[in-house]
Formats: structure tokens, C-alpha cells, sequence
């Protein structure tokens, strides 16, 4: 395809004005495109700050419920859940993952009683729950066991649907793990649960800020090298997209997200489903640097990082920034 040359062709001219940039681009940011991480801890009237992650907090359940009605009221379309399990309750099986009454099940209860149109994605993993910060069961050398820990995901997920969850988000990164919770979603009658896969899952350097927000770093045996991708490997990663699709993921995700952009893209551009990115803790926590530093805006910072997951593909993006974004693109 042959082009027109300058002078006939200036690329500037679409650019001269605010109007033509607007009607010129090719990526649109909107709050719908948003999902908002939020830790959630016991007690009532409760907020934690989290020092690893400045302008985050946990939540008690209470305030949970009013952080979902601001997210709602900005257009943020769903929340992501995640526990600060008490010490007390951790264990080596991290059985309270299955207790109908534990604080993801009354936390995702008072969100859909408080808003019941917002979506609530669950998290779909043991590292919250046991004594170890493994995301299953140990054997004795600390090997995390796949079969034996995908049937207590199983239940995991079962539980969380039964309390109201909307997205059954599995972050473990087990073998088989989708298609087991997917066929016991099914015979439970939950066909509309969705199941958003952490299929692109790696082991990171970027999660630090999180660990803490859950209360595993302190008590994390080892690594996860084991389940968690090798951020060397890119084909990897498809075929792990591949199979997840095949047992009944409706949707996947890449995590972390900016290091990460060009498995975003690959996954879009091979598979053409939707692919969601995690902008995780160690992102976040960049960012508030930067800006703390008086290295950059962070409302620009913000908006072009968020941007360029639209760019690479993605559907939605689950973002620390999620409210101080939709509040920027609702101005």
C-alpha cells in the first residue's frame, strides 16, 4: 500500500486540536473499564492503611459496603475481593477458605445487599487462609500439591458463589483447577457464575505491597517458582490461556500487568476473547513513589498507564487507581 508524502501528508494536522485528537484516537478510557482491588479485614468502622501501598486501606465489612456504593456512583462496573485473614484463623489447609461465614463471603453479602447492581469478583485461592502463604497444600519439602489442593479450590469457589459472588477469579495457578470449578458450578445450578482466569500468572517481584495488604509476607515459606509462570516465557503463558479457555474460562488474565503488555497483546491477538490485566501492588506502589518523588503528575501517570492496557488490548484492568481514575475521566 503506497501513501501520500509530505507535504501532501502532514500527521500533524489531526493533532492541532483538542476536538481532532478526541475524534483521531484510536483507545477509549472510560470508568467501565475499571475493576477496583479492595482488602477487607474484621472488626467495624474499621480502616487500616496499608504503608506499603500510600492511599490504600483495608476495610471492614461495613465500609466495604460504602466503598462499593462510591464505586458504583462513578460507574466502576465491579470490585475485586480480597481477605486479611486474623492469624488466629489460618491454618495448615487453610480450611477457613471454606467457611460459609468467613470475611470474602460476608464481605461479598453486604456488598450485594448494599448495591446489587455492581459486579463482585472473588478470589479463588489458599494464600490468604493458611499458616504457610502457600495458595494450597504443602507437602512435607513445601511442595504445593495440585490435585490434592484443587479440590479444596473447588469448595472454595462453591462457597463464594453460594454467598453472591458474580466472578469466580481462580489465582492459584494449579493444573485443571478451571475446568474442576467450572463443572461444580454447573451442577450446582450456578450456570451465570463467571469464571475469570489467572491464566497468565507470573512469579513476580512486583507483589510485595499485596503480600502485606494480606497478611502473607511475614509468613510466606519460600517461593512460588513452582506454579507460578517463569517471567522468561511467553509461549508459555498461551498455553496456559489455551487450556484455561478450554475448560470453561470466560474471560483470563495477565498478571502483573505493565511488565507484562506484550502477553497481553499476544493473548488478544491469538485467542480474541476477553483479557483483563492486573496493575498489581508493586505497580501502584511505583507510581505513588514517582509522584512523592516530584518525578511525574500523577493524574497524567495514572492515565496513561491505564491506557496502555486499552492499547495492548485489554478489556478492563483491576487498578489500585480505580476510583481516582473514574473520578478523573468523569470530570
Amino acid at each position: 500500500m503506497t501513501t501520500a508524502s509530505y507535504p501532501a501528508l502532514r500527521m500533524r494536522r489531526a493533532r492541532a486540536s483538542t476536538w481532532s485528537r478526541a475524534l483521531h484516537a484510536e483507545n477509549v478510557l472510560t470508568p467501565a473499564d475499571l475493576i477496583w482491588p479492595l482488602f477487607v479485614t474484621e472488626g467495624r468502622a474499621v480502616e487500616t492503611p496499608i504503608t506499603t501501598l500510600p492511599g490504600v486501606s483495608r476495610w471492614s465489612v461495613d465500609l466495604i459496603a460504602t466503598r462499593a456504593k462510591e464505586a458504583y456512583a462513578l460507574g466502576i462496573p465491579c470490585l475485586a475481593l480480597f481477605p486479611h485473614t486474623p492469624v488466629d484463623l489460618r491454618s495448615e489447609d487453610g480450611g477457613e477458605a471454606l467457611n460459609p461465614d468467613n470475611l470474602m463471603c460476608r464481605a461479598i453479602k453486604a456488598i450485594k445487599d448494599a448495591v446489587p447492581g455492581i459486579g463482585v469478583l472473588t478470589d479463588v485461592a489458599l494464600d490468604p487462609y493458611t499458616s504457610h502463604g502457600q495458595d494450597g497444600i504443602v507437602d512435607e519439602e513445601g511442595y504445593v500439591l495440585n490435585d490434592e489442593t484443587m479440590a479444596v479450590l473447588v469448595e472454595q469457589a462453591l462457597v463464594q458463589a453460594q454467598a453472591g459472588a458474580d466472578i469466580i477469579a481462580p489465582s492459584d495457578m494449579m493444573d485443571g483447577r478451571v475446568g474442576a470449578i467450572r463443572r461444580e458450578l454447573e451442577e450446582s445450578g450456578h450456570h451465570n457464575v463467571q469464571i475469570m482466569a489467572y491464566a497468565a500468572k507470573y512469579a513476580s517481584a512486583f507483589y510485595g505491597p499485596f503480600r502485606d495488604a494480606v497478611g502473607s509476607r511475614g509468613i510466606l515459606k519460600g517461593d512460588k517458582k513452582s506454579y507460578q509462570l517463569d517471567p522468561a516465557n511467553g509461549e508459555e503463558a498461551l498455553r496456559e490461556v489455551a487450556l484455561d479457555l478450554a475448560e470453561g474460562a470466560d474471560s483470563v488474565m495477565v498478571k502483573p500487568g505493565l511488565p507484562y503488555l506484550d502477553i497481553c497483546r499476544r493473548v488478544k491477538e491469538r485467542f480474541q476473547v476477553p483479557v483483563f490485566a492486573y496493575q498489581v501492588s508493586g505497580e501502584y506502589a511505583m507510581l505513588e513513589a514517582a509522584v512523592a518523588a516530584g518525578a511525574g503528575d500523577r493524574d497524567a501517570l495514572v492515565l496513561e498507564t491505564l491506557m496502555a492496557f486499552k492499547r495492548a488490548g485489554c478489556s478492563g484492568v483491576l487498578t489500585y487507581h480505580a476510583v481516582h481514575a473514574a473520578r478523573l475521566l468523569g470530570a
